[in-house]
């Protein structure tokens, strides 16, 4: 069953609409995915290019000879990954969306660059936001809550 979801950058200046048919979603743990997100792995949404719609035209880096990444200039979020030729796909970071948790991981790409110790991460300490004392300080200090 299909829906319609949202997502944008964290400034709120880039907007998109896509249609979901499925809760499956992927980590690409390749060298230039990590480089792109900063992370130790870049969490995707694979879509139909057509069933994403900028309501908000994003910015757009040439990550490499082949591959074309939307981000937001303003405050730096990336949002996704296309091949520079507009063929294929339209991946969207996971993380973009406003219901990030509707997204299941289902498969693991790039896995040659995979860093095992964090793919199974249950065991550590686990520290909240709202509890966490220079967190909440610094929220505070600027007459806010800590946001979720």
């Amino acid at each position: 069953m299909s829906a319609i979801m949202t997502g944008g950058c964290q400034c709120g200046r880039i907007r998109y609409e896509a249609c979901v048919a499925s809760d499956e979603a992927y980590c690409c743990h390749c060298r230039m995915c990590k480089k792109a997100t900063g992370g130790v792995a870049a969490a995707f949404v694979q879509l139909p290019r057509e069933a994403v719609r900028w309501l908000t035209e994003p910015d757009w880096y040439a990550s490499s000879q082949v591959a074309r990444r939307p981000f937001c200039r303003t405050c730096g979020t990336p949002l996704g990954f296309a091949w520079a030729d507009g063929t294929g796909q339209m991946d969207l970071t996971v993380g973009s969306f406003d219901a990030p948790e509707h997204f299941r991981p289902v498969a693991h790409a790039g896995s040659e660059a995979l860093q095992e110790p964090w793919l199974d991460t249950r065991d550590l300490p686990r520290h909240f936001s709202a509890t966490t004392a220079s967190v909440v300080r610094h929220w505070e200090a600027a007459g806010l809550s800590v946001p979720e």
